[in-house]
């Protein structure tokens, strides 16, 4: 169908104050919108059951009720029609509840007409899109965790709220967000992975928001930041909780402002970015005792998604192999090996502290050493695999000792059982730990291990 034969989209904009609900409509009009209005709840509603809408942008002060109310009967009774809200300037609290709520996005007074007609046009290609695109990347199992899991990514791929992705390492989290992002309005955009964990504390602000030549030692050309890149797009934030309390703040006030200013610059840059985050640590635990922001916590969490352990999915370990096996023969330009029986009993009775990536691990060892094309069990060589860290019945360890010192000593413990497994190839032990290769060889000098 041609832009040409398309029907003209239709909003509806519900606010009291006429001379918003004017200037709301003359801009819908002139991106080629018709624009219908509303003054109140109850004439929403009723416009709501005659007619059909292709967006809705409420405001969040109505004269009986709020735009959270409207937000709420848009989900029960049109939940294909994206609404958004609009806030007072700065109140946070207002626009986290609308998005919990289910609304698609938000924008705060005096809106900003360039973020309206962006958000407008986002919402308008989460209308019409019929169907979520097929693409390269999916989620593999057919239990009942992972069926959940999908559900949810394509539910909270149609809304612009950040998301929080949460699970233990190796679970799948960065293509979980992935997915999101490329089922979502802006899969034509960028999606920008970031480890929070592997960027320097000194080179953090830069590498988040840019900056101008001059602006610090060594700033010998204009940069764009990480929020720049992904303008338009999602900027994926894996290991949220690495980040310094400084950055911490930092970088809420850019989510609530929806703009950056470089170092060294007088003026912010206005960015339109969606957030998802991720870590395999106990946000909420890190906020009790004081080493997250809660403020942060309250923005970035605003749709909680869980990525289970493949422990408690272990129907889908049969699939995972025969899928993770064609991968590293592709790689490997070779032919795919079988498996044994024993084999797949012994993947199917263990515990995979590292989950699908040290199923990938295993599975990439046991090529290697199987003979004549099939992997028995002594070839997946599970006893040599790292153990998980041992619960917290040593407490009394970390208490004589220090909490920091004892989380470099597990820390160190970690890093070494996972050099010696892969032979002390510094880049396998980096994807056996789940972190990149940049992070490890920083983690490496700051324990002091050659």
């Amino acid at each position: 169908m041609t832009q040409a034969s398309r029907k003209k989209p239709r909003a509806l904009v519900v606010d009291d104050e006429p001379d918003i609900r004017e200037l709301l409509e003359i801009t819908l009009m002139r991106m080629g919108i018709d624009a219908d209005s509303a003054a109140d709840l109850a004439a929403a509603r009723a416009r709501l059951e005659r007619e059909s809408f292709d967006v809705c942008l409420t405001d969040m002060r109505l004269p009986d009720g709020s735009g959270i109310d409207l937000v709420r009967h848009i989900q029960r009774r049109h939940p294909r029609l994206p609404v958004a809200v609009i806030t007072a300037h700065g109140n946070m609290e207002s626009a986290v509840e609308a998005l919990k709520a289910g609304a698609f996005d938000f924008v705060s007074k005096p809106v900003d007409l360039k973020m309206l007609r962006k958000l407008i046009n986002t919402a308008l290609e989460v209308s019409g899109q019929a169907e979520v695109p097929a693409g390269e990347e999916q989620l593999l199992g057919r239990s009942a965790a992972m069926d959940s899991v999908r559900r949810t990514i394509a539910k909270v791929a149609r809304s612009q709220a950040p998301v929080f992705i949460h699970g233990e390492s190796g679970t799948g989290k960065e293509l979980v967000a992935r997915l999101i992002h490329g089922q979502g309005p802006r899969r034509d955009g960028p999606f920008v992975p970031v480890n929070c964990g592997a960027i320097p504390a000194e080179l953090m602000e830069s590498e988040f928001f840019g900056h101008l030549k001059g602006s610090f030692t060594g700033a010998t050309r204009d940069k764009a930041g990480l929020f720049q890149a992904a303008d338009g797009g999602t900027l994926f934030l894996d290991e949220v909780a690495d980040l310094p309390l400084p950055m911490q703040v930092k970088l809420l006030r850019a989510i609530q402002e929806k703009a950056v200013r470089p170092v060294g610059a007088q003026r912010e840059v206005p960015v339109d970015v969606r957030i998802l985050s991720a870590t395999h640590k106990d946000l909420a635990a890190l906020v009790s005792a004081g080493q997250f922001r809660q403020d942060l916590y309250y923005r970035i969490n605003v749709i909680a998604l869980a990525v289970p352990p493949l422990r408690e999915r272990r129907e889908d370990i049969p699939a995972l192999v025969d899928h993770l096996l064609a991968r590293i023969a592709a790689q490997w330009q070779a032919s795919p090996p079988q498996v044994a029986e024993d084999a797949l009993a012994a993947l199917a009775a263990y515990p995979f502290p590292g989950n699908v990536r040290e199923l990938e691990n295993i599975l990439e060892r046991a090529m290697t050493l199987c003979e004549g094309g099939v992997i028995h069990a002594a070839d997946l060589q599970l006893d040599a695999a790292p153990a998980p860290l041992p619960a917290a019945d040593d407490g009394g360890a970390a208490v004589s000792q220090g909490l920091d010192p004892y989380l470099d000593t597990r820390e160190r413990e970690a890093i070494l059982r996972a050099l010696e497994q892969t032979r002390y190839n510094k880049t396998q032990a980096a994807k056996l730990l789940g972190i990149s290769f940049r992070a490890l060889r920083y983690r490496l000098k700051k324990l002091g291990i050659e």
